[in-house]
């Protein structure tokens, strides 16, 4: 199933897609699959599965310590496949930095991730006008290169990267880094709205997920009135964090309120 068939299935129930964030090793690699299986049966539809980095650009506090210690306890893009394969039960996708992909090579990683079963690739710190080389690698191993829009994103540039989309677009609810918000910011709804009309004027349609600051149920709720869905990440990493004897209940717990506000 691609990621296009995943969103029109949960629209045909009613749904909006729940997209949870984990960074790949953190706590440990054991762990991370213990985490997801359980982002999973509490209704995770995407899994994101960071591939750290030691320079995230786009990545707040909470974020940024979990990526250290992946790194530091060994995390490799070797490990990073080994562990993704393992995770099963949820389209994946994998959020990561270009120069780990160019250290790789392109058609290596991207095949890498199809036989790890990750359907997409997040590349915060990739333009656009610079994505096609990979881009092309993942059009011919049929994987989805993930464009990120902001507030700040032009016109002109919003109509490259939906000219380019698929999968769905990762719609950035603010200007910063992410983080755990206690409110919504007041410009997603305009950017929802001024993404639509150009989707309208262009005649595409590409699933819309908001995230960064995106922490509550209430949050999900409200961005699921008019996206298609909503990506939860710094708030399931604070979690973790917190650690104990519970986390694997609590996580599953966390991803079961999550979900059901997408409803």
């Amino acid at each position: 199933m691609t990621l296009a068939d995943k969103f029109e299935e949960l629209n045909k129930r009613g749904e909006r897609a729940l997209i949870g964030f984990i960074t790949a090793g953190y706590p440990g690699i054991d762990t991370t699959v213990d985490i997801a299986d359980a982002l999973i049966r509490g209704g995770v539809d995407i899994l994101e599965l960071g591939l750290p980095f030691s320079d995230p650009i786009a990545d707040g506090v909470t974020i940024q310590r979990a990526s250290e210690s992946s790194l530091r306890a060994g995390m490799n893009p070797d490990v990073y496949f080994d562990v993704a394969a393992r995770i099963k039960g949820a389209d994946k996708v994998c959020l990561t930095y270009y120069n780990l992909i160019l250290q790789r090579g392109l058609d290596r990683f991207v095949t890498d991730c199809v036989s790890a079963g990750i359907s997409g690739i997040i590349v915060p710190d990739l333009p656009v006008e610079e994505s096609e080389p990979l881009q092309s690698v993942c059009n011919r191993y049929e994987t989805d290169l993930i464009y990120l829009i902001a507030p700040t994103t032009t016109d002109k540039r919003m109509a490259r990267i939906l000219d380019s989309a698929s999968g769905f677009i990762y719609v950035v609810s603010l200007l910063g880094v992410t983080g755990a918000r206690d409110r919504l910011s007041d410009v997603i709804e305009p950017l929802i709205s001024r993404i639509r009309r150009q989707e309208a004027a262009m005649n595409v349609n590409v699933p819309l997920a908001v995230g960064f600051g995106i922490s509550r149920p209430e949050h999900v709720k409200s961005v699921c009135q008019f996206a298609d869905g909503a990506i939860v990440g710094s708030a399931i990493i604070k979690l973790i964090e917190e650690g104990g004897p519970s986390l694997i209940n609590r996580v599953e717990d966390f991803a079961r309120s999550l979900k059901a506000a997408t409803r």
